[in-house]
């Protein structure tokens, strides 16, 4: 089984039951499921809002990161310059309130997601617990054949 090298989306608008308290001021998102065209609207900002009429809040790990790298690769279909090129134009033309909170870590990332209303970021499936809700891409689990983001591995030497 090839899980430990997948990457995950995750929403924090879910916080499972055995964590009630957690769950203060967040509301259930009901998204569960996202093609990677949607996906890639999300990411880049053209869709900003949640059905639920929650604003959208993007999450990502630093530059240099292999999660980073698959994303800006699978999704973004760009390199780091050209994400912060990106977002650093589209926010002085005013198309963007934010670009994604860059979080240091992979705790950081669960930590930020669980708490945030209307968050998304990505991580390794071994970095996930119960605080966050995993998207289906396309349909797909990430355990799934076919699903779309999957780090590179890297030859053995």
């Amino acid at each position: 089984m090839r899980v430990a090298g997948v990457l995950l989306l995750m929403l924090a608008l879910v916080v499972p039951l055995d964590y009630p308290s957690r769950a203060t001021g967040n509301h259930k998102n009901p998204v569960g499921n996202l093609t990677l065209w949607q996906l890639r609207e999300i990411f880049l900002g053209e869709r900003q809002w949640w059905p639920s009429r929650r604003r959208v809040v993007l999450g990502a790990l630093p530059a240099g990161t292999a999660e980073r790298q698959t994303v800006l690769r699978v999704v973004y279909a760009m390199n780091d310059k050209d994400f912060d090129k990106y977002f650093l134009w589209g926010m002085f033309r005013g198309e963007f309130v934010t670009s994604p909170t860059i979080l240091r870590t992979p705790k950081d990332v669960r930590r930020f997601v669980a708490s945030t209303p209307g968050a998304v970021a990505y991580l390794r499936v071994s970095d996930l617990d119960n605080s966050v809700k995993v998207l289906r891409i396309n349909n797909l689990r990430p355990e799934d054949d076919g699903y779309p983001l999957r780090l590179r591995v890297r030859p053995s030497k």
